[in-house]
């Protein structure tokens, strides 16, 4: 090799070594940078955040609007592959905004051990998910079930006044999982 390329090799890896640093630190920072800026899609977008769908909404004195009726459709689901009944206990309700209202959801644990189930809500359409708020959910906590176990478990929720005119209907539904032993996260 000649000379001028032996003297330029330090001064490339040194320069690769400075690129390599710089793009390291901006992915980290990008990395940082992702909560917030979902948080923020998900604010504008009205998709829910996990911020929104598992937190029990604060009581409050509404005056519920008894003009007006909205739809609430209530559907589960369930892997296929787990050992679980879910359903919800209605299907239907014709609800007044402002009004508080319970319904169950039913979960039974088909195995003869004990084990974990999760409820993940989600509320479509997803221009109505900060008009339904949950005072009281089983989705909130983990249930834990001994074996063959079957539960009725209450939803208290009601859907706020200022819910679009344009949405006459909204569905709240439950995903229900399990995790495969007790103490496994």
């Amino acid at each position: 090799m000649s000379d001028d390329k032996r003297e330029r090799k330090p001064e490339s890896n040194a320069s690769l070594v400075v690129k390599l640093g710089f793009a390291s630190l901006a992915m980290f920072g990008f990395g940082f940078a992702m909560v917030p800026l979902y948080d923020v899609f998900c604010e504008v977008t009205g998709i829910s955040s996990s911020s929104t769908t598992t937190a029990a909404a604060e009581p409050v004195s509404l005056e519920p609007d008894y003009d007006r009726t909205v739809t609430v459709e209530l559907a589960s689901s369930l892997n296929q592959r787990d050992l679980w009944n879910f359903s919800a206990e209605e299907t239907r309700m014709e609800v007044h905004p402002g009004k508080l209202y319970t319904t169950h959801y039913i979960a039974e644990n088909l195995g003869a051990e004990e084990r974990i189930g999760h409820a993940v809500p989600s509320v479509a359409p997803a221009g109505a998910t900060r008009y339904v708020q949950k005072v009281e959910c089983f989705c909130f906590e983990e249930q834990l079930f001994a074996g063959e176990e079957s539960r009725r478990m209450p939803v208290l929720f009601y859907v706020d006044p200022e819910l679009p005119s344009n949405i006459g209907t909204v569905t709240l539904s439950y995903s229900f999982y399990a995790r495969d032993q007790v103490g496994e996260k």
